[in-house]
């Protein structure tokens, strides 16, 4: 049997950065993603985010692609708030979302940074969050 272990930071809004996920939507949105993802054997190690954006660290299955699972996790999730009214319109997530790899050596600090969301995001933007991300990880994509 081979084993694999990817670890993957991911990232993913919602769209147009509408806060659908305040007044204690995101808890009953991330308690679903979690179960649906274990009944799928993605293995989320860490998810929270505010009010218009989820951050997960997963462990990447030997069997699903970074894509395949990223629309289990978001196509699954927003016909199910759509289905139960989780919230009040249309839900959707945004096209786009972010993952890079994380090593085994910085697990806790991912895991810190993503369980702390709330309290970054009194510091921090959405858009200063995805500047920073895009500067840190995507270098490439930033126009100097």
């Amino acid at each position: 049997m081979s084993y694999t272990r990817i670890w993957l930071h991911c990232v993913w809004g919602t769209k147009n950065h509408y806060p659908f996920l305040a007044k204690g939507k995101k808890e009953i949105v991330i308690q679903h993603i979690v179960s649906n993802a274990k009944n799928k054997g993605i293995y989320i190690d860490t998810i929270n985010g505010h009010h218009d954006h989820l951050h997960c660290l997963i462990s990447l299955s030997r069997d699903l692609s970074i894509s395949k699972t990223m629309q289990l996790i978001k196509g699954e999730s927003a016909f199910w708030i759509n289905k139960n009214k989780i919230v009040q319109g249309v839900f959707s997530w945004a096209v786009d979302y972010y993952a890079v790899s994380v090593s085994e050596s910085q697990l806790e600090k991912v895991r810190n940074y993503i369980v702390n969301q709330e309290r970054h995001h009194k510091k921090k933007t959405w858009q200063e969050e995805y500047d920073e991300f895009i500067s840190d990880y995507f270098p490439d994509l930033v126009k100097g």
